[in-house]
């Protein structure tokens, strides 16, 4: 685990400095998108018990993965990524982790985060636990989210030409496609689905 918490925080950090070479000292409001990627995690559930509706747990997936992304960002600081990895992994063995369903999972980390604005990790990984995703599963999915973070700037998407819908899905449903399809223990595992990516992409 400490191996790829620690390659997880040198992409996050390489992706926060493609949107802002200072991005440490630019004190963004990580706690802010953290609750709203909750409050999209919840939609993508469901809660409206006036209608039926069916969890969309692959996107449920995918918003906990981004969560992870803004997480990251405020627990890195200027640290050293050997540290980070190894207070993470204290605070799970130390902490007995809450056994919650995915709504109040997701309720309990928005609330810890707009009561504390830091992030807590034990709160995440209940919420990762909630929605049956393991270890391998963020790490994975992370990395591939990370990429197409990646794909998202060199395709224009901070000057606002970027298409995030293709052929009628958007292109975090596309993802989801590419990394069931692609084996994440290969060397060049970023390298293919950004490939996968650029292929599916309308040009």
């Amino acid at each position: 685990m400490q191996t790829e918490l620690e390659v997880m925080l040198a992409l996050q950090d390489k992706m926060n400095q493609k949107v802002h070479p200072d991005w440490i000292n630019q004190d963004f409001a990580w706690f802010r998108a953290i609750w709203i990627e909750c409050g999209e995690l919840v939609d993508h559930y469901g809660y409206k018990w006036w209608k039926k509706q069916t969890p969309d747990m692959a996107q449920v997936q995918l918003e906990i993965v981004d969560i992870w992304h803004f997480g990251l960002s405020m627990l890195i600081d200027g640290r050293d990524y050997a540290e980070i990895a190894n207070e993470i992994q204290q605070a799970l063995a130390s902490d007995a982790v809450a056994q919650l369903e995915v709504i109040d999972a997701t309720e309990a980390l928005a609330g810890a985060i707009l009561t504390t604005r830091e992030f807590s990790v034990n709160h995440f990984w209940a919420l990762l636990v909630s929605a049956d995703m393991s270890f391998d599963d963020l790490f994975k999915q992370y990395v591939g989210k990370n990429v197409l973070n990646f794909f998202r700037q060199d395709n224009g998407y901070k000057d606002g030409s970027y298409i995030k819908v293709w052929e009628g899905r958007e292109d975090n449903e596309h993802l989801t496609d590419i990394l069931l399809a692609l084996d994440a223990s290969g060397a060049d595992f970023a390298d293919q689905v950004y490939n996968k990516l650029q292929e599916r992409y309308p040009a």
